[in-house]
């Protein structure tokens, strides 16, 4: 499985008002899980001028106003899940409302006062984002025996009011990507079982890769079949999570 003490954590980080310097390091955040995936999007504010009603065709589009760029992801808590020594919490807000700050509105210095939320910078390995946050959701999952949450999901998007490609982080840049080495399970470790000819099995609620493995009869095999997917955590898996059961362990 996985190397914890080296896997790269994402992380939230606090920005001065200019969106340049990173500022209050209490208050970061570094997520329990890394996101499966990151979607950026782009727009552009666009408007059809007026009078081109009665024109034949296609008509002309007319920009307006800046673009924006948006990032959204979803991370998961679990209270659970902790290592060994930081597992004191019995409710899984304690940790999510780290994340909930990014969205909280504070107070400014301008007379009347304003309300605007912290810019905050995204940053996971060479992936950077800066933006604000413009939305949050928070599912709590699972509760123990007395009513606590336990497990949460938190599906959040930043925005930034321009249309730029996402920044790579100054603390990777010029650096190469770590060689490849084949695992067991992984592209080019069966050349009889060409990509795409298994079907994966997606983890319902709730399961674990030992769970998955017990039922298709090889839960011998359960951290070999961990190992293989790069799962970080075998007790614990997303739903809908994708998870190759037809490894050829050794």
């Amino acid at each position: 499985m996985a190397d914890n003490a080296n896997l790269v954590k994402a992380e939230l980080r606090e920005l001065d008002e200019n969106f340049e310097n990173e500022r209050n390091p209490d208050r970061t955040t570094t997520v329990q899980f890394n996101p499966e995936s990151l979607k950026v999007s782009f727009a552009n504010q666009v408007q059809t001028p007026e009078g081109s009603g009665d024109q034949r065709g296609t008509p002309a589009r007319q920009f307006v106003g800046a673009g924006t760029t948006k990032l959204a992801l979803l991370i998961w808590f679990d209270v659970m899940a902790l290592p060994d020594g930081e597992n004191t919490e019995n409710d899984v807000r304690n940790l999510t409302k780290k994340v909930s700050y990014f969205i909280t509105p504070l107070e400014t210095t301008d007379r009347p006062p304003k309300y605007v939320p912290p810019a905050v910078r995204f940053i996971w390995g060479s992936f950077q984002f800066d933006g604000i946050m413009e939305s949050l959701e928070e599912s709590l999952e699972y509760f123990s025996a007395d009513g606590r949450p336990l497990r949460a999901s938190m599906s959040f998007t930043l925005t930034q009011q321009k249309i730029k490609a996402f920044t790579v982080a100054a603390s990777e840049r010029g650096r190469r990507p770590p060689p490849v080495t084949p695992t067991a399970g992984s592209a080019g470790a069966d050349p009889s079982a060409p990509a795409g000819t298994k079907p994966l099995t997606s983890a319902p609620t709730g399961s674990s890769v030992q769970g998955l493995a017990d039922g298709a009869g090889i839960g011998a095999d359960w951290k070999q079949i961990a190992s293989a997917n790069g799962i970080e955590n075998p007790r614990f898996l997303n739903p809908g999570q994708l998870i190759d059961l037809n490894i050829k362990t050794r």
